[in-house]
């Protein structure tokens, strides 16, 4: 099992992670090393290993011929709730199923070029890598800095010939924010553009598909828990600025079910329930962790007859009228306010249908009971946005604090910040 670790987080953080692992080997894929304390010599330089370390056929041989399926691949560690990282356990088997699933979906051709965005770390990065070792294609690593500057990204995915890419919603919205097509003299070649991670705003979604009429726009759905994706919808009419994309219909050979707090199946549209997930896709658990494994990976309330296992991904959820599963919110962005279940991600959903935003997320300051917005623009657009919500919402549920950021915060995977936002909030509003 491979476990990447950015070396550029915080030490405490990846001292958690090693804590948790108890590593077999550290290999270190830097130019240089770090002179942090925390760095030891049991570092393993990757160049060079190969010349410099004599392969044991005969042990590597014993490894192949008693591997299965259902051994680790990876573990991805993502944000716990009590602070300790959780590393997500991805078995082979379900890496392969990810693939065949892409495959019949979608058919890469062969010599495909993935313009990889999402560090190693960020199960984006996954997609990236095996889909292409499936297809012969290959993986262009897009440099940081291009995500600075929408002109150097534009001229990297021409140069390096990029056609397909599989990015955070966030990295597609630079291009859109900054209008980056319009003063192009060439546009790059793009013929397949997946995003997952965040809600797409119908506004960035249309200004891709004006430039890119032709392309292959995919809404792909799904928590790192379930290797990636278990859902896709492809975009193929326009949306109107207040409705969603919908997350689309399960990949062959995964189950999803929309359950209410009496563990029961929705079948109705329009229903809110939580979204769960059975099959093949589902990871092995939390490495070294069976109290938080046992509290996401739950018996399946629909299967008695013998175990079965679905997650519970914390995402509310609804079916369209198509049968389509349409995100609605997370479990935990459901709040009441003033006397009224409110969810965060309906008043989201509005305020990024607004032309006078970029974009806006919200959190509520439960010691105030103050539910706040954040939003990018240029200039302070207060009065307009109430102005626009009173259109568009009940009074109870305008946000009560607005502030302004020229750009709001992105984490290390290109998702808007709402940690960090909360934390400068409180600090500021304690």
């Amino acid at each position: 099992m491979y476990v990447p670790i950015d070396a550029t987080m915080p030490e405490e953080r990846v001292q958690l992670i090693l804590k948790t692992l108890n590593p077999f080997a550290l290999l270190d894929a830097r130019n240089a090393k770090s002179e942090s304390s925390s760095e030891t010599d049991s570092l393993i330089p990757v160049d060079g290993i190969l010349d410099e370390t004599k392969v044991n056929q005969e042990l590597l041989d014993e490894v192949r011929a008693n591997h299965i399926d259902v051994d680790p691949l990876y573990s991805i560690f993502t944000s716990g709730s009590t602070g300790v990282p959780k590393g997500v356990c991805i078995c082979h088997r379900s890496v392969i199923d990810l693939v065949n699933s892409f495959e019949e979906a979608f058919a890469f051709e062969k010599g495909t070029v993935f313009g990889n965005q999402a560090p190693f770390d960020f199960d984006v990065s996954v997609k990236d890598i095996f889909n292409a070792l499936n297809c012969c294609g290959c993986v262009d690593v897009i440099p940081k800095k291009c995500f600075t500057s929408p002109a150097l990204l534009v001229k990297h995915l021409i140069y390096h010939k990029i056609d397909t890419i599989i990015w955070a919603v966030s990295a597609m919205r630079i291009l859109a924010d900054f209008d980056a097509f319009k003063s192009a003299e060439v546009l790059p070649r793009i013929k397949n553009a997946f995003f997952s991670g965040e809600v797409m705003p119908v506004k960035t979604m249309n200004y891709w598909r004006k430039y890119y009429p032709n392309t292959r726009f995919v809404n792909l759905y799904g928590p790192t828990e379930i290797t990636c994706n278990c859902s896709y919808y492809i975009v193929d009419k326009d949306f109107g600025l207040d409705e969603k994309i919908p997350a689309g219909k399960p990949f062959k050979n995964t189950r999803m079910y929309l359950i209410n707090d009496k563990n029961e199946f929705i079948t109705e549209p329009n229903v809110i329930g939580e979204i769960c997930v059975y099959g093949t896709s589902l990871a092995l658990g939390y490495w070294n962790n069976k109290e938080k494994t046992a509290e996401a990976f739950a018996s399946n309330p629909f299967i008695s007859q013998y175990p079965a296992t679905i997650y519970r991904t914390g995402d509310l959820g609804y079916y369209d009228a198509e049968g389509n599963f349409v995100y609605s919110s997370r479990k935990d962005f459901q709040i009441k306010h003033m006397g009224h279940r409110i969810e965060l991600g309906e008043i989201e959903n509005a305020l990024n249908s607004l032309d006078i935003i970029t974009i806006a997320v919200c959190i509520y300051d439960e010691d105030k009971e103050r539910i706040v917005c954040f939003y990018q623009a240029a200039e302070e657009r207060k009065k307009d946005i109430v102005m626009a919500l009173s259109k568009k919402l009940p009074k109870y549920m305008w946000p009560n604090v607005y502030c302004r950021y020229d750009e709001l915060p992105l984490n290390k995977n290109g998702k808007i910040d709402r940690t960090r936002l909360k934390k400068e909030w409180k600090k500021q509003n304690g």
